[in-house]
């Protein structure tokens, strides 16, 4: 019998999350529910709610399950159902989201949860609030891959530069979270171990879990069309059998100068990785300055973000944690 934690991947965008959550999807004992997008606007907006009261954690449940925020009906439950087991349950904001993801576990018989989203490393310490005893998962690509697949996502309405930060910033948070958690609480894997050879990675998964391996993990594209809403086109490749075809796309995908300049601005990292640099000649100044504000715009944010965190820290009205 394996462990009952809650698991939550994270990683830079187009990192190879969508591929990781398929593959702990087709455990038998795990489900990873599609992108949901409720548990961070939950947690930043959890002010706004006094769960105390039975009326509050039912307004709470019928955003979570009416709103055009969050993305529910791709979970395949009752609304209804899902609003009356929150309003009965725990009065914490973790109680709640939990709610959500027993019932999406319970819907394929397995006794346990987990959700990813790449944005998870914006607010760490948030998600162990209400998840005391989640298990982190956080997938690395090699950042130059991640900064081509970004450029041609319909989604990703940023710049190169905007790009080159998000992989600095998810790398930097993950990495920080591992540090300073106890054993047992975080595991790095590699997007392009994971690809060209899953079973002996997804077995140190497993054991990290507290899980036995199963084959069906190696095989996600056997899940995926029944998990992964169809509008999300991009995630197609994950339907088809896992090949490493993609590792070093990059090398046709970016630009000279944008490789020059992700390897200027990442290098370091890519290399304390293990990720090989091409040797290619520093940007001219005006790109790094370029860099350099946008950078420093995103960093600000993620200040803001903080600060806000302890603001509503100050007007909360009872715990967070999850006590399903």
């Amino acid at each position: 019998m394996g462990a009952q934690r809650p698991v939550l991947v994270f990683g830079c965008p187009r990192s190879g999350t969508t591929l990781l959550q398929l593959m702990l999807h087709a455990h038998p004992r795990i489900a990873m529910p599609p992108e949901t997008r409720f548990v961070l606007t939950a947690y930043r907006a959890r002010t706004g709610w006094d769960l105390r009261t039975e009326a509050g954690r039912r307004a709470l449940a019928r955003w979570i399950t009416g709103s055009r925020e969050t993305l529910f009906a791709d979970l395949g439950l009752d609304g209804d159902e899902i609003t009356e087991e929150i309003a009965a349950g725990p009065p914490t904001l973790g109680s709640a989201l939990g709610t959500v993801f027993r019932a999406y576990a319970r819907r394929f018989g397995k006794p346990r949860w987990g959700d990813k989203r790449p944005g998870y490393y914006e607010e760490i310490p948030g998600l162990l609030r209400m998840f005391p005893d989640a298990q982190l998962v956080h997938l690395i690509r090699d950042g130059r891959d991640c900064v081509a697949s970004l450029k041609s996502m319909p989604w990703f309405k940023q710049d190169i530069y905007a790009a080159i930060s998000t992989w600095n910033e998810a790398v930097d948070n993950g990495r920080r979270a591992a540090r300073r958690l106890p054993p047992g609480s975080c595991f790095e894997l590699r997007y392009e171990e994971l690809a060209a050879s899953p079973v002996p990675q997804l077995t140190a998964l497993c054991q990290f879990l507290g899980e036995d391996y199963d084959p069906a993990m190696a095989e996600p594209h056997k899940v995926a069309a029944a998990t992964l809403p169809e509008r999300q086109v991009w995630h197609a490749a994950t339907q088809q059998q896992v090949t490493a075809a993609r590792s070093g796309s990059w090398r046709e995908r970016l630009e000279p100068w944008e490789a020059a300049l992700c390897e200027a601005v990442m290098g370091g990292r890519l290399r304390s990785l293990g990720y090989e640099l091409t040797g290619a000649p520093r940007p001219p100044a005006a790109q790094l300055a370029r860099f350099a504000r946008v950078d420093a715009l995103r960093r600000g944010a993620a200040r803001k973000r903080q600060l806000t965190d302890l603001l509503r820290r100050a007007q909360e009205t009872g715990p967070l944690d999850c006590r399903l």
